[in-house]
């Protein structure tokens, strides 16, 4: 972050304002694999807190989140836990994957970003957004900007009158090679406009 927010501030006086008034973002980190992965599925169009207490209670339920323990706990003990059938589907399809060997994360830090979309896209219920949040928070990626999250969008929206992703796009291609600090720069402001920290 040291040479990235120098870099922003200079050349994007949005952030540099976001900055003076809020301070700085604090960039998380999770643990790469398996885990994390099934957090972000349930992360997916529901708020933090709910998908954090979905989270809390499936570790209540199997012990240690890994690919067995999913795999082999049954779909209705899965749904107690406040997860969706859908949700249900996607965790045992990211299992399957994980214990068939068609995916390995630990393989993953050797590969370009585009092979790693290509295999992660392949898991059941995973689109673009949780690739990008995977990227941004496990991998510690530092150019990606995650235009399917809706508070980046609307916060995009908001500051810099823009409505279209290509207009977003443009905006955000002055923050590259540091799109990822940017990102967490406008969650921040977004959080912090609503007092959720």
């Amino acid at each position: 972050m040291q040479e990235s927010i120098p870099f922003l501030s200079q050349k994007d006086e949005v952030l540099k304002t976001i900055i003076a008034d809020f301070g700085l973002p604090i960039i998380q980190k999770r643990e790469e694999g398996f885990a994390s992965m099934c957090h972000i599925i349930l992360e997916q169009q529901v708020s933090i807190a709910s998908a954090r207490a979905a989270y809390e209670k499936l570790v209540n339920l199997v012990g240690k989140v890994d690919p067995f323990t999913i795999y082999n706990a049954t779909d209705e003990a899965v749904r107690t836990c406040g997860i969706s059938r859908q949700k249900t589907l996607y965790l045992k399809d990211l299992a399957q994957r994980v214990i068939s060997k068609e995916l390995d994360f630990s393989s993953l830090p050797m590969k370009s970003e585009q092979q790693i979309r290509n295999e992660l896209i392949q898991i059941k219920g995973v689109g673009n957004w949780s690739i990008d949040v995977y990227l941004m928070f496990c991998m510690q990626s530092q150019d990606i900007i995650p235009l399917g999250d809706i508070a980046i969008k609307n916060t995009l929206i908001e500051l810099y009158n823009c409505q279209s992703d290509e207009e977003m796009l443009a905006i955000s291609s002055n923050w590259k090679p540091f799109r990822t600090v940017a990102s967490f720069i406008i969650w921040h402001y977004y959080l912090k406009k609503r007092g959720k920290i």
